[in-house]
């Protein structure tokens, strides 16, 4: 009895299994007739809001031959300019702008990374189908009371409720545009480009033609990717989102509001992350990668039971009050500052594009090299003082409320500035850390980095700022060579006769020089500080 129950119940499952098997065979027998034809895709339907939408995949290169640039909506042809592809704004289409103008210049550097990158990724777009009849306000698609009879989009059901299905996006009878994803488009468009044509011209913002190309043999030199591989990314596949630019039951002008409304809600929430938050999540760029080590774990800066936090990780400033020593970003600049003299590559090859992640030894040792710099850092007195002080003490101004030392290794600029004059000390000229740090303790003990709010201080002009009584980043170079100055690092003359120029140029505020002595003084009397001796 119970053999026969089990052979029955063994034959009832193979038969279902059976069954199932069956159906998945017809079920993908008929998916592969309906995507074969090149006028429908394979969408699932969603709704929030009100408004429909059909999500699916595309090709890249259906993705840079079929969409648009939203600027090129036919609502906006009277002012649309071909050449840039963007809307010129002007008193009459000031109230129909939906888009940012798209920036030229970026078209190389989204190239070079989608090119380069193998882990690359770009988000899902946004677009908008569109039907010719939309601009004509006399075709039958209106009704007598200029509402539409029908939605620009043509979606076929496959499934009974309705969420699952195709698409019509045949070249025939509708035309789509980018609304979110302008900037995604034309790097692929160049991508394209420059896979089917061997270059790619570059541009400035306004796509004005700039004197160079990116070339294939560049890329495959320099990155060392496969032409095959290149040739192969035109198939990848990258998500896509389709709403209709006009509704059922609505006018000309509710569509364009909808559109408008779309587009100006997906980019405020979509709020960009700050230089903080990026720091902290960046995987790539080996100096963030190192910044965030150090915070962590270093004595100076990690965080401790019973004292405040001394890293800011979100704002790249730090206020007159707040007790943080420093900012993530500014612990990220000056790891690229300082290890950047070492590790030059670590940086991209161009501006705009994404470093490439270095080597885990490499990595290991910049987080050494950088560990043995806070190492030093920490044993300077003003940063000894934190054993008993707090870091707004020894920030403030003496003007400012409870007042304070005014001490510039308290400012985030200065600790840049220090951080790369060490930097050219160490990597390109050789200095011993420790010999370094002899003079700059000796110099901090005689207050060589407080009362920068003081004419008698070097910072004075530099990174102070008379007038508006605050720290100016514009001074941060000048601090540099100052640091290397006085650490032993500058001999050439003309080198030197520059450096007392800039000085003395910096100490000039409303055509008065002031002089270390806090009189007014001739530019040529403002002299260099001594050399710093161990």
């Amino acid at each position: 009895m119970n053999d026969s129950t089990n052979t029955l119940n063994n034959q009832l499952a193979n038969e279902y299994l059976e069954r199932e098997n069956n159906d998945k065979q017809v079920l993908a027998l008929l998916l592969n007739r309906f995507l074969e034809k090149k006028d429908q895709i394979l969408v699932q339907k969603t709704e929030m809001g009100g408004t429909e939408a059909y999500i699916g995949s595309v090709t890249l290169e259906w993705f840079a031959g079929r969409v648009h640039f939203a600027s090129g909506l036919p609502l906006l042809q009277k002012k649309y300019n071909p050449d840039t592809e963007n809307i010129e704004i002007d008193a009459d289409s000031i109230d129909e702008i939906q888009q940012r103008p798209v920036d030229w210049s970026r078209q190389a550097p989204l190239v070079q990374y989608l090119a380069a990158r193998k882990n690359h990724k770009f988000p899902a777009v946004l677009v908008v189908i569109n039907q010719p009849w939309v601009d004509n306000p006399k075709a039958v698609e209106w009704d007598s009371q200029g509402r539409a009879k029908k939605a620009t989009t043509d979606f076929i059901p496959l499934d009974k409720d309705g969420k699952v299905g195709l698409l019509n996006i045949s070249e025939e009878n509708v035309t789509i545009y980018a609304l979110d994803g302008q900037h995604r488009l034309m790097g692929v468009q160049g991508l394209m480009e420059l896979i089917k044509s061997g270059k790619l011209q570059r541009y400035k913002k306004d796509k004005t033609a700039d004197e160079s190309f990116i070339t294939l043999s560049d890329l495959i030199d320099k990155y060392q990717v496969e032409p095959a591989y290149l040739q192969s990314l035109s198939k990848e596949k990258i998500g896509i989102e389709f709403i209709c630019a006009v509704n059922t039951g609505e006018t000309h002008t509710e569509a364009k509001r909808r559109i408008r409304s779309i587009f100006v809600h997906v980019n405020l929430m979509a709020a960009p992350l700050s230089k903080g938050q990026l720091a902290q999540l960046n995987e790539d760029d080996g100096f963030a990668i190192v910044a965030r080590k150090i915070a962590v774990t270093h004595p100076l800066l990690e965080q401790k039971p019973n004292r405040n936090p001394r890293v800011n990780w979100n704002s790249a400033t730090v206020a007159a009050n707040s007790t943080v020593l420093t900012t993530l970003q500014a612990l990220q600049d000056m790891s690229e500052r300082y290890l950047g003299q070492k590790f030059p590559h670590w940086k991209p090859l161009e501006k705009g594009l994404i470093p490439m992640r270095p080597e885990n030894e490499e990595i290991q040792e910049g987080i050494a090299d950088f560990r043995l710099l806070f190492d030093h850092l920490a044993n300077l007195p003003s940063y000894k003082i934190l054993e008993h002080e707090e870091t707004t003490v020894l920030r403030r101004f003496h003007f400012e409320k409870d007042g304070g030392e005014g001490n510039m290794l308290f400012r985030p600029v200065s600790q840049i500035a220090l951080a790369q004059a060490l930097g050219n000390l160490v990597f390109k000229k050789g200095f011993p850390l420790t010999d370094i740090f002899k003079k700059l303790e000796k110099f901090d003990r005689q207050g060589g980095f407080s009362g920068m709010e003081y004419p008698q201080s070097l910072w004075y002009g530099v990174l102070y700022d008379p007038n508006k009584k605050r720290v100016q980043v514009v001074g941060k170079d000048l601090a540099v060579k100052l640091l290397i100055y006085i650490l032993g690092g500058m001999t050439e003359k003309i080198e030197v006769t520059g450096l007392r120029k800039a000085l003395a140029n910096a100490r000039t505020i409303e055509e008065q020089t002031i002089g270390f002595d806090g009189k007014f003084v001739k530019p040529q009397d403002v002299g260099l500080p001594v050399i710093l001796l161990s």
